[in-house]
């Protein structure tokens, strides 16, 4: 009877170191290292930075016209732009695990699960950042923008993407929203503007502030979701000093005060503007799924969805609309 218990357990062992180095050599295969890459870049989340770019193309489309509009430098700005935000993306994911900010419930698995090394993680963040130089040093070569204006942005952008977790770490300070709403708003809008004109509208900036609060509201859900954890770990997030209940009014603040605008700007201008609330009712869902407390988890994701959408309704609004106010 011993024997063949030892030969169970034998078995047993052999099996399971078995399934073990089966599960090793699927999370090593070249297409589970490419994935986990890929989902390092939160792409999810680009579109927090890929709309502003897409709305300041379209007003410098509606400004120098069809034949002045350079396609190149639109790709170009895009590919700068996105390869700057998954950079900051992985440098988030980065300082986040070393201060011990993820633990085994967050949302970010990449290092918590040991997908990506942390070596592996900084090679990648520094390979982003270099190809967004790359695309930078091109752009400026054929934007009729001047070099160091087009420089002054494209640095500023990028030194904030790092800075919003790594150095000072603003996140960490409670300054993490107040820098979201300047780079995803007024900077991105700003540069891709620039890069198609060559020069400064400031009416321009005016545009981006329903996305920017858009924008905001993806990263105050995400702090508030992740409050108690966040507190643990020692940090300071504005959802932390307000606390859960001026977080929820605050949510609903940047998720509606976007339409309020739409609205306002239709009275005014052009009922092109209406078009972006046919995602209102999204935006009711999702705020009723931030009040519980069980289903804040998908909120984030689903308000970045709702970001993505709202974007490209109001790209089309500032191609269509006419008048255009400020332009």
């Amino acid at each position: 009877m011993a024997m063949i218990s030892n030969g169970v357990q034998c078995s047993a062992g052999e099996a399971e170191s078995s399934k073990l180095s089966s599960s090793s050599l699927t999370l090593n295969s070249p297409l589970m290292k490419l994935s986990s890459y890929f989902l390092a870049v939160r792409p999810w989340s680009l579109s927090a930075s890929l709309m502003p770019t897409l709305l300041g193309s379209a007003l410098a489309y509606r400004l120098i016209g069809l034949t002045s509009f350079s396609w190149i430098s639109f790709v170009l700005t895009l590919y700068t732009v996105l390869c700057v935000h998954g950079a900051g993306n992985v440098v988030n994911t980065y300082f986040d695990y070393v201060k011990g900010v993820d633990s085994r419930k967050s949302d970010d698995r990449i290092l918590v699960d040991q997908l990506l090394s942390k070596d592996e993680l900084v090679s990648l963040g520094a390979l982003l950042y270099a190809a967004g130089c790359f695309g930078f040093i091109v752009l400026a070569a054929i934007s009729p923008a001047k070099m160091e204006h087009l420089a002054l942005v494209y640095f500023g952008g990028l030194s904030s993407s790092f800075l919003y977790t790594g150095g000072i770490g603003l996140k960490y300070i409670a300054l993490g929203d107040v820098l979201i709403l300047v780079i995803f708003g007024p900077i991105s809008v700003l540069f891709a503007f620039m890069a198609q004109t060559g020069y400064v509208l400031w009416g321009t900036m005016y545009y981006a502030i329903p996305l920017a609060l858009n924008t905001e509201a993806i990263l105050h859900s995400n702090n508030t979701r992740d409050l108690e954890s966040d507190k643990r770990a020692g940090i300071v997030t504005l959802a932390i000093l307000i606390g859960h209940t001026a977080s929820h009014v605050l949510y609903a603040f940047l998720l509606f005060t976007p339409y309020i605008t739409f609205v306002v700007l239709a009275l005014r201008y052009s009922v092109w503007f209406l078009l972006p609330l046919v995602t209102l009712p999204a935006a009711f869902r999702i705020e009723k799924l931030f009040r519980s407390p069980k289903k804040i988890q998908s909120v984030p994701k689903q308000t970045a969805r709702l970001n993505m959408f709202l974007g490209m309704l109001y790209v089309i609004v500032c191609l269509l609309a006419d008048p255009l106010p400020y332009l």
